[in-house]
């Protein structure tokens, strides 16, 4: 639980640095945002200290100077696609991200539909955004994308996407998730900007890969497993490398698109402002981190992590057998195993015991408790009931809830609501628990712990159920589970 990075530092230097990009372009910029904005736990779990929302908090320093623009794949639109992480379809997403930016004062200029074909679902997400009073452009696909740069940059390329009107220094190009087309959005404004007699810029910000961590730091490599689905590979940055004669990481992408990038640069401005992807990103994270021993430890754990999900995403049929030996072999690289997650061996060793599931948690001070199945309760209502009784010095043969109250919630999951199995669920659990603190000094006590399961490290001997899991994560315990399900039925909710 020790801070690794130091958020203050970061809204300073991170601001600062963005400021002088503006400048040095004369006073516009087109600012490409990589990964997540106001949920960014990944980071959030390898920099201990660094806050899910701490690129938006950086973003408020220079809100009085910024737009958003949020680009959005027209495919994407027609073929619903969704959000891993929420669960919701990406147009459902830019509405929800406007308000979000919205509600911390942030301008949001317009929408870019990207690759408009005139997809029939597309066409309806731009007359329901125009009817909420949301301006629309579209940009169009361009054949030879993106390696046609004579083609690109002409009339016939960028030259027929409608030109996004902006109206401040800083334009923030966003979007519900990858391959949203907002590198092509930046691109072609500033080819139409440059037409127009505007001197403007292009940046790119994106946390990971961290280009002054050495290329196998654990949080970088936590970064290649966070994105082991997307074939996404941190490699030394070969162009600044030959450049500077100093070694620096990016990932495969942005080094294999870069002379097509800097093709384009010349062919609009008459030479390129970068001599390398490196000098395109903005990223200060690396220099804001101040115990590398810390996020290294959170970044290794993060990885076991990653190799677990995508060993239940197998089973689940939502990853494939490629991912998950990417990330055995990462695992591997770097020296890990089950050993290095005091959690897995504890839960493993309670099921032994009971004969059925088991959960154990690491709490900040490094006790593991663990939480097992009985008649009344699941074995995660089990250790978080445990959990908070540890947290606020319970005693652990202590009735946190009482049975007047839980009889009424079994009745209401079994005589009412179908449900076969009455033991209590983590929500039920909790609610039950926020009932009797009323009068139950004890139960107030355990319910004033919660906040301190944030960051707690948890196992999980078999799947969980949906609603269990949902809880966790709403109270950012890091969970891992066995790749098995309690059942050997083929339907699980």
């Amino acid at each position: 639980m020790r801070t690794g990075f130091d958020h203050d530092k970061y809204t300073a230097m991170q601001s600062e640095h963005i400021r002088n990009r503006i400048a040095q372009f004369g006073g516009k910029l087109y600012l490409e945002l990589g990964g997540k904005l106001f949920d960014d736990n990944h980071a959030s779990r390898v920099l201990p200290g660094f806050r899910p929302d701490s690129k938006v908090q950086m973003l408020m320093t220079l809100k009085d100077q910024a737009e958003l623009v949020m680009a959005i794949n027209a495919d994407d639109i027609e073929n619903n696609k969704v959000r891993g992480d929420l669960g919701i379809t990406y147009d459902a997403d830019v509405l929800r991200l406007i308000d979000a930016f919205r509600a911390i004062g942030m301008y949001v200029g317009c929408v870019v539909l990207t690759r408009w074909r005139d997809q029939p679902a597309a066409v309806h997400f731009k007359q329901r955004l125009e009817t909420l009073g949301i301006r629309v452009y579209r940009h169009f696909p361009i054949e030879g994308y993106p390696y046609n740069v004579k083609h690109i940059i002409s009339e016939q390329g960028f030259g027929k996407d409608e030109y996004v009107e902006t109206t401040r220094p800083l334009v923030l190009v966003t979007a519900p998730g990858p391959g949203s087309g907002k590198m092509a959005v930046c691109l072609s404004q500033l080819y139409q900007d440059h037409i127009r007699g505007i001197q403007a810029g292009y940046a790119k910000f994106e946390t990971f890969p961290i280009w002054n961590l050495p290329l196998k730091h654990p949080v970088n490599v936590a970064y290649e497993a966070a994105t082991a689905d997307l074939d996404d590979v941190n490699m030394i940055d070969p162009f600044h490398l030959e450049a500077y004669g100093q070694t620096t990481v990016n990932y495969n992408r942005d080094v294999e698109i870069f002379p097509v990038l800097s093709a384009i640069f010349e062919k609009i401005y008459g030479s390129s402002p970068y001599a390398s992807p490196t000098d395109m990103g903005v990223n200060m994270v690396g220099n804001c981190i101040v115990d590398d021993e810390a996020c290294s430890a959170a970044a290794k754990q993060e990885i076991i992590r990653r190799y677990y999900a995508a060993r239940c995403a197998l089973l689940q049929g939502r990853a494939t057998e490629a991912e998950v030996e990417k990330l055995l072999f990462m695992l591997q690289k770097m020296g890990l195993s089950d050993e290095d997650r005091p959690v897995i061996a504890a839960a493993r060793s309670r099921a032994e015991e009971t004969g059925a599931p088991a959960l154990a948690m690491e709490l900040p001070d490094g006790r593991i408790v663990t939480g097992k199945t009985s008649n009344l309760l699941g074995p995660s209502a089990a250790l978080l009931l445990n959990a908070l009784k540890a947290l606020g010095n319970i005693e652990k043969g202590a009735h946190l809830i009482s049975p007047t109250v839980i009889g009424p919630i079994q009745s209401l999951k079994c005589d009412y609501l179908g449900n076969h199995n009455p033991r209590l669920h983590t929500d039920e659990v909790l609610l039950a628990l926020s009932i009797c603190a009323a009068a139950d000094p004890d139960a107030a006590r355990a319910m004033e712990q919660l906040h301190a399961l944030k960051g707690c490290e948890v196992h999980s001997t078999v799947i969980l159920p949906h609603v269990d899991d949902n809880i966790f994560k709403r109270l950012k315990v890091n969970i891992t589970c066995d790749p098995q399900y309690q059942t050997h039925k083929l339907y699980h909710k």
